[in-house]
């Protein structure tokens, strides 16, 4: 095989599964006439699945390749567009993640990386069929977007998460040239918003749109499904509520509503209508009080998923028990996570209330200010399905704030109780021993972010040494350095990434990794002014395509 196959092969192993061989039945001929097994495979919706399929044979690699329409790729320094246009030739969707998930704390300069315009130029000569895109923490300029618009005859869907960089004019050329387009998600994105006048350039013939998701709602679309509605004026008087409400009442299939910036008890009445059959509910920019929230709830008895602020206090959780016992996911944002003086807000007893009332929680996201871990253990024994749990304390290194003992016994009963667990953030005042917990019996999860925690390297190595299953982990001023950066030198390559920062890692530390591990992409972030011997932000990544060729001066590979 030569290199350029080699490295094509690898595409698919980046981001999905570990690196075995091939058995030694590999070389035995498919029984399968390809058509087939190429209809079988096309079956198989998991990219994690689909590339343990790549590995049993030659011919069922083959196969894979050419039936494969979706590619995730969750870094785009871990290979090359070139290297997925060689390996899959017949892509339709793809799902591209950019910079490292810290960059939402401000942690990753603006000028980092991660231009998505370099694999937009590849796809456009070998996927002018591509029908779908979707960007994460990518930088993406208005150049980039009007390419997309006109180099991608029948596109479909383009969604922007946490991106940057572009603004309405970009927008404004994927409603003028993509004539059908189904879904346009460009929530909490750095926008320069330029005006609304974008929204008329969406064609008045277009009947395909589902999903419109965006910061200022001017238009009608009675045939969403989603719906992002941004800001509700103030100065509505009964003439225009009417309209709106009987505008919402057309909306049929809508599934999700988004937005509701500013709304207040005389203007919700008007999405009622649209209420019976919505899964999903974000209310994350909506400071509503708790007896708003428990007014809308009974028009959304089908809720899978709801977005908070923590304006609703611990009563609207408990309308959310009441009221949402079908509920999956529950995300609880602050409505402002600087002011310290705030006294309001949610607590443990409003997590609680949730997870009496909804036995099917499966992810949570709380932001709260003071937890005890009794009511952390009560949760995962109401909620022992959970795989996605992830409570942040805002006040670094808060104990139990009733015992004042560390919130070590909180995620000792997660990780314990939870057995599927995939996702994990810890908060709160913790020592090593939360650490030595997650190592023992987290052996599913994939996901652990850390921030303000832990009493030596052990801790750290407790998790290197454990967790079987691990792919990213992010860590933030915490008391770990070069022992337990090298403790994980035989795991980082079966791993996505490793991200520390504000840690006492050392630069010789990381030379010493890097000469360990080539194949591993050592990125060290100088800050202006920073200790030269000190490593003050590090990113770890395996990678098939080699050192980036766009890295700023202020990061240094090595």
């Amino acid at each position: 095989m030569d290199p350029n196959q080699k490295r094509a092969k690898a595409v698919d192993r980046v981001d999905s599964v570990d690196t075995g061989a091939a058995s030694s039945e590999s070389t035995r001929m498919c029984p399968f006439p390809d058509e087939v097994l190429e209809r079988v495979l096309s079956l198989i919706g998991s990219h994690k699945d689909r590339s343990s399929v790549s590995l049993v044979c030659k011919d069922w690699y083959n196969a894979e390749r050419w039936s494969r329409r979706h590619v995730f790729i969750g870094n785009c320094y871990s290979v090359s567009p070139e290297i997925v246009a060689a390996r899959f030739p017949r892509i339709r969707s793809v799902t591209l993640k950019g910079k490292p998930r810290f960059s939402d704390f401000n942690l990753v300069p603006e000028d980092w990386g991660a231009d998505v315009h370099p694999w937009l130029s590849v796809f456009s000569t070998a996927y002018p069929f591509l029908e779908e895109l979707r960007l994460k923490r990518m930088a993406v300029s208005d150049e980039s977007l009007e390419f997309l618009a006109t180099n991608f005859q029948g596109f479909k869907a383009l969604s922007l998460l946490s991106c940057d960089g572009f603004s309405t004019d970009g927008l404004k050329a994927i409603a003028t040239n993509c004539k059908n387009l189904t879904e346009l998600d460009v929530q909490e994105n750095g926008i320069d918003d330029l005006g609304g006048h974008w929204l008329s350039c969406f064609p008045e013939s277009l009947s395909s749109l589902e999903i419109l998701n965006f910061a200022s709602l001017n238009s009608e679309a009675p045939q969403l499904m989603e719906l992002g509605t941004g800001t509700f004026m103030q100065e509505l008087v009964s003439g225009p509520v009417t309209e709106l409400k009987n505008t919402f009442s057309n909306c049929k299939h809508l599934v999700t509503l988004s937005g509701l910036w500013d709304a207040t008890p005389l203007y919700l009445p008007v999405i009622y209508p649209a209420c019976a059959r919505l899964t999903f509910l974000n209310l994350s920019y909506a400071t509503l009080r708790s007896i708003e929230l428990a007014n809308l709830l009974t028009h959304s008895k089908s809720l899978r998923r709801l977005w908070l602020l923590d304006t609703v206090g611990d009563k609207g959780l408990e309308a959310v028990g009441s009221c949402c016992p079908l509920l999956e996911e529950l995300r609880v944002f602050p409505a402002d996570p600087f002011d310290q003086e705030i006294f309001l807000g949610v607590t443990e007893s409003g997590f609680v209330s949730v997870s009496r009332g909804c036995p099917k929680l499966r992810y949570v996201l709380y932001f709260c200010r003071q937890m005890t871990n009794a009511a952390v253990a009560t949760i995962a024994q109401n909620c022992p399905d959970f795989t996605h749990f992830r409570l942040c304390i805002m006040n670094p290194g808060q104990p139990d704030y009733l015992t004042k003992e560390p919130m070590d016994e909180a995620f000792g009963a997660i990780v314990k109780t939870c057995t599927k667990l995939q996702r994990l953030a810890v908060s709160g005042l913790l020592t090593d021993r939360t650490f030595e917990y997650i190592g023992k019996y987290a052996k599913n999860l994939e996901t652990l972010s850390v921030a303000f925690a832990g009493s030596s390297d052990l801790g750290m190595e407790y998790v290197l040494g454990g967790c079987p299953k691990l792919r990213k982990l992010e860590i933030r001023d915490c008391p770990f350095g070069n022992a337990a950066l090298l403790s994980g030198l035989t795991k980082y390559e079966s791993m996505r990434s490793l991200w520390m920062s504000a840690c006492n890692v050392t630069m010789n530390g990381c030379r010493e990794l890097a000469k360990e591990k080539p194949r591993l992409n050592v990125e060290v972030m100088k800050d202006e002014g920073s200790d030269d011997s000190q490593a003050h932000k590090v990113y770890v990544y395996r990678t098939v395509a080699g050192p980036r060729r766009d890295a700023p001066p202020f990061v240094l590979t090595l």
